[in-house]
């Protein structure tokens, strides 16, 4: 049952694979690092620290090229728009 309701499921719109993608050209520019430094009563002061390496940033992978092949993968059409990347 489960593979023929993953076959059912419908493409993501155009836009919707840029986002999705644009998110994934985003990670293949540089590490996600996260960090949250807090206090409670209970517990008192408190801190964490994240990071984050998609396996397109290990490789090396070109940023606008992993937005292209992710969209023609997820669409089977070329991207509508660039992705909005972030400023190194």
């Amino acid at each position: 049952m489960l593979a023929l309701s993953a076959c059912s499921t419908t493409p993501p719109t155009p836009e919707e694979a840029a986002r999705i993608c644009e998110k994934r050209a985003q990670a293949a520019q540089a590490p996600e690092v996260g960090m949250t430094i807090g206090a409670s009563s209970s517990d008192g002061p408190f801190a964490s620290a994240s990071i984050a390496l998609s396996a397109d940033l290990l490789r090396g992978r070109d940023p606008m090229e992993v937005y292209e092949s992710c969209v023609i993968e997820l669409t089977g059409e070329m991207p509508i728009r660039p992705p909005r990347l972030r400023d190194l």
